[in-house]
C-alpha cells in the first residue's frame, strides 16, 4: 500500500493552497469588541484596533488603513478594514437590541423590556475570575410588577472574535409568575450585502450510520426557512448544534450549547434580511417564588475571508478555552487504548480475562495509555443492557475492579471504566429501592431524574466513592436512552420544559462536582456513540468514541463511513476518539480510516493468528502522527461516500512546521494518482515529505510548489490508504 511521491499525477483534486497560517485578524477582534459594546454595554463602539501597517493605495500618498479606508487583503486570507458585520456600506448589520427574546404574560419581550428596570455590570478587561483573556458583562432586567428578573451573563473573549451568553430567569416576587414561554436564547436579525446570498453550512449529527456528521449547505433564498433540532433529547442525535453562516467575504459561527432538546431556525424575509432564533425547543411555564432557570448557552464567532480558516480559528478556540484540562492544567494528551468487552457475550468480562488481555498487549510490546473496561462489569444478568446496580459483579470480580486497575497501573496503563447512570432497568438496585428518583412507567425502563436533588447527590457520592475505591482514572458515561418523552410526560401544562431544564442543570452540576472532587478527572462523553456532544458537554468531557459505527469483526466495509466521520467532525470538535477491531482483511485501510486523537485498537488475544508485529506498527505510526490531529484541519477533497472516489485531508501544525496528509483511494476508483494542494505552508520554505509505508525515502519540495501545484500521490492498490508526514527543512545559512 505504498504511495509514490514525485510522480506526475493523473488527476488533480483539491483547492489552491494559501500561504498564511491560521491567526485571528485584528479586525475580527475589533468587530466582536464593537458588537459587544453596542449590544451589551449600550455605548458607542470604541475606535477599532488599527494594525501597525502602512499601505499604498492607488499609488497615492502613504496612509494608514483607517476605518474609512477600503479593505485590503493580505496573504490571501487576512482582511484589513472594517468588519463586514458592522459595515453600513455593505449593509450587513446585526440588530443592536438584546439578541434574545421571550413571551411573558402573552406579551413579547421586545415590548416589555422597554419598561423594565435595567442594570449593567462589566468588570475591567482581563478580570475574569479564572481567565484573563475573558471579560464578563451582566445585564439584569426586572419587571416592576411581578418581580421576574432576566439576567444575561455575557463572556467576551479578548484573544478570539468570540462572544457567548446564557440567560437566567428568576422569580424574585412572592407569587407564581405569569406564563413565560417561547424563550429564544438567540434571536438575531441580520441584513446581507446587496450582492450575494446567505449560505448556511451545517451537518448531520450521529445516528450510527456511514453519513453521520455529513457536511451540508443550504442557500437561504428569500422567504425560505431552515429548522434544525435533534431527535429525542440528546443534542447531537441526528441534529448538530454547530452552524456557520456565510455571506460574500465573511460570516458568523453560531453554536447552541444545550445537552437537551434544542432547536434553531433560520428564516429569510422577502428582501435581504435573515432572522436567526435558537434555544430550548419547548418552554411554557410559570416560575414559583424564588425559582430560577437557565437557557442554552449561545456562542457567536465573527469571521472574515476564508471559511475554512474560520473553522480552524474555531478549533483553536475550542482547544484554548473549552477542552477540559488535566490536573497539571494541560490539555488531555492523545491516547492509545484497548478493550476486551466486545469479545465476550453480553460484554460480560471477568478479572482473569482482563488480566490476560492486558498481559498480552504488554508482552507483545504494544504500549497502551489506558485499558478500557466497557459495559458489563456490574451485576447484569444475561448482558450489559441491564443497568442500575453500580457495583462490581462479586462473582466475576471478587476483588472488585481495584485488582484490574492495580494490574493495569503496574503495566503503565490507566483505567477507563464505563457507567450509564441515567438509564435504569427493572430488577436493579436503583429500580427497586428508589422509585421516587425515576421517571417512567412501572415495568419499563426508566430515567434517573438528575433534576431531583437527592438522586443527584446520591449518584455523585456513589460514583465518587467508586472512582476512589476501584482506582478508576477515566470516567466514561454512556446514555442509551432518549430522555425527551420522559421529560415532557413529567411536566404539567403550566410547567412545560421545566423537567428538561432541571435534568440538564443536574447533569452539568454532577460532572462539575466530580471534577471538583477529582481535579483533572477526564470524563468520556458517550451516548449511543456521539449523540450528546454539545458545547456544554464538551467543556467537561471528551468523546472517546465519536460513533458506535464500528465492526467487532473488523469489517473494512466500515472504512469509508469512518473517513466521512473524520472529515465532517474535525472542523468542529478537535479532540475525539474512534477504534477498530483486529482483522486480517485490509487492516491498515480500516485503521487509517479511523485514526483520531484518542485511538482504540482491539484484538481477541485468546485466538491464534494475531499479527503482533503489525499491531506494533499500527501503534508506532499512530504515536508518530497523533500530535498533528490537534492541529489545523484542511479538507483536500469534497466530502463523498461513494466507492469510486478519493478522499484526502491535511492536519497541520504551522507553528511547528510539520503535519500530515491522509489519502484514501476507494475500492471502485479508476484513478491511480492525484495531486493535493496543501495549505498553511511557508511559501519560501522547503519541506521533507515521508510516506509512512516507505520511511527510508524522503522527497523534498518547496512550500510554494506544494501549495500551488500540489502534493503528488500514487496509490496503485484499491482500496488503500496513505499517511504522508511532512516537516519544514532548516535552511542553510
Amino acid at each position: 500500500m505504498k504511495s509514490a511521491l514525485g510522480i506526475v499525477a493523473l488527476t488533480a483534486i483539491g483547492l489552491v493552497g494559501v500561504a498564511h497560517a491560521v491567526a485571528v485578524a485584528p479586525e475580527e477582534l475589533a468587530g466582536a469588541r464593537r458588537w459587544t459594546a453596542t449590544t451589551w454595554e449600550a455605548r458607542p463602539p470604541e475606535e477599532p484596533i488599527e494594525p501597525a501597517l502602512v499601505v499604498f493605495s492607488n499609488h497615492g500618498p502613504v496612509q494608514k488603513n483607517a476605518r474609512s479606508g477600503s479593505p485590503m487583503r493580505v496573504a490571501h486570507q487576512v482582511w484589513l478594514g472594517e468588519l463586514p458585520l458592522l459595515d453600513d456600506t455593505q449593509r450587513t448589520l446585526l440588530s443592536t437590541g438584546p439578541p434574545f427574546s421571550f413571551v411573558y404574560g402573552g406579551k413579547p419581550s421586545a415590548e416589555l423590556l422597554k419598561g423594565w428596570k435595567l442594570m449593567r455590570g462589566s468588570p475591567a478587561p482581563g478580570t475574569h475570575p479564572t481567565d484573563r483573556e475573558k471579560t464578563e458583562h451582566t445585564l439584569r432586567y426586572t419587571d416592576p410588577d411581578t418581580g421576574l428578573q432576566v439576567r444575561c451573563q455575557v463572556v467576551e473573549y479578548r484573544d478570539f472574535p468570540t462572544v457567548e451568553w446564557t440567560l437566567f430567569f428568576k422569580n424574585t416576587g412572592t407569587r407564581d409568575t405569569p406564563i413565560l414561554s417561547d424563550i429564544a436564547a438567540l434571536d438575531l436579525q441580520l441584513d446581507r450585502p446587496a450582492q450575494g446570498e446567505f449560505v448556511l453550512h451545517h451537518q448531520k449529527g450521529d445516528d450510527c450510520t456511514p453519513d453521520s456528521y455529513e457536511p451540508r449547505q443550504s442557500s437561504l433564498s428569500p422567504k425560505s426557512e431552515q429548522r434544525f433540532a435533534p431527535t429525542g433529547g440528546r443534542p447531537t442525535n441526528q441534529g448538530f448544534p454547530f452552524f456557520n453562516l456565510e455571506w460574500p467575504g465573511a460570516g458568523l459561527i453560531v453554536v447552541v450549547g444545550w445537552p437537551g432538546q434544542w432547536a434553531a431556525q433560520f428564516t429569510r424575509d422577502g428582501g435581504s434580511g435573515l432572522r436567526v432564533r435558537a434555544g430550548q425547543e419547548l418552554t411554557r411555564f410559570t416560575l414559583h417564588p424564588g425559582e430560577e432557570v437557565r437557557t442554552p448557552r449561545i456562542v457567536l464567532q465573527f469571521w472574515k475571508g476564508d471559511r475554512q480558516r474560520a473553522q480552524n480559528i474555531w478549533r483553536r478556540w475550542m482547544l484554548a478555552h473549552n477542552l477540559p484540562r488535566m490536573s497539571d492544567g494541560k490539555l488531555p494528551p492523545p491516547m492509545f487504548t484497548s478493550c476486551s468487552g466486545g469479545f465476550f457475550p453480553g460484554l460480560k468480562c471477568n478479572e482473569a480475562d482482563e488480566f490476560r488481555f492486558i498481559d498480552a498487549f504488554a508482552q507483545a510490546g504494544v504500549r497502551l495509555d489506558y485499558w478500557w473496561m466497557d459495559a458489563g462489569w456490574y451485576p447484569c444478568g444475561d448482558g450489559w443492557p441491564k443497568v442500575g446496580t453500580w457495583t462490581p459483579d462479586p462473582t466475576r470480580f471478587p476483588r472488585g475492579l481495584k485488582a484490574v486497575s492495580d494490574h493495569a497501573h503496574a503495566k503503565g496503563m490507566g483505567l477507563i471504566v464505563w457507567f450509564e447512570p441515567e438509564r435504569v432497568t427493572p430488577g436493579t438496585w436503583l429500580y427497586e429501592n428508589h422509585a421516587e428518583w425515576l421517571l417512567g412507567r412501572d415495568g419499563d425502563t426508566k430515567l434517573l431524574n438528575l433534576g431531583h436533588d437527592a438522586a443527584r447527590q446520591w449518584l455523585t457520592d456513589h460514583v465518587d466513592a467508586q472512582l476512589t475505591a476501584q482506582g478508576i482514572d477515566v470516567y466514561r458515561q454512556d446514555f442509551n436512552l432518549d430522555p425527551l418523552p420522559y421529560w415532557r410526560a413529567n411536566d404539567a401544562a403550566d410547567r412545560q420544559g421545566i423537567t428538561e431544564i432541571r435534568h440538564v442543570e443536574g447533569y452539568l452540576a454532577y460532572w462539575d462536582e466530580l471534577r471538583r472532587r477529582h481535579p483533572g478527572l477526564l470524563i468520556d462523553s458517550c451516548a449511543s456513540g456521539g449523540r450528546r456532544n454539545d458545547l456544554e458537554t464538551l467543556r467537561r468531557a471528551v468523546p472517546l468514541l465519536r460513533s458506535d459505527y464500528q465492526s467487532f469483526q473488523g469489517d473494512p466495509g466500515y472504512a469509508p463511513g469512518n473517513q466521512g466521520h473524520t472529515y465532517g467532525l474535525s472542523s468542529w470538535i478537535p479532540y475525539y476518539g474512534q477504534g477498530v477491531y483486529y482483522s486480517d482483511r485490509q487492516l491498515l485501510y480500516s485503521v487509517r480510516s479511523s485514526l483520531s486523537p484518542a485511538f482504540g485498537f482491539c484484538a481477541d488475544v485468546r485466538q491464534p493468528g494475531v499479527d503482533w508485529a503489525r499491531v506494533r506498527e499500527v501503534a508506532e505510526q499512530w504515536r508518530r502522527v497523533a500530535p498533528c490531529f490537534l492541529g489545523d484541519f484542511h479538507p483536500l477533497t469534497p466530502y463523498r461516500l461513494e466507492s469510486d472516489v478519493w478522499m484526502a485531508w491535511q492536519f497541520n501544525l504551522p507553528e511547528a512546521g510539520r503535519g500530515l496528509v491522509q489519502v484514501f483511494r476507494r475500492e471502485q476508483s479508476a484513478y491511480e494518482a492525484a495531486r493535493f494542494p496543501l495549505r498553511e505552508l511557508e511559501v519560501s520554505g522547503r519541506y521533507a515529505v515521508t510516506d509512512l509505508d516507505d520511511t527510508g525515502t524522503k522527497q523534498e519540495y518547496a512550500g510554494s510548489e506544494l501549495m500551488d501545484h500540489g502534493l503528488p500521490v500514487v496509490l496503485r492498490q484499491k482500496p488503500t490508504a496513505a499517511i504522508l508526514v511532512y516537516e519544514r527543512v532548516a535552511t542553510k545559512p
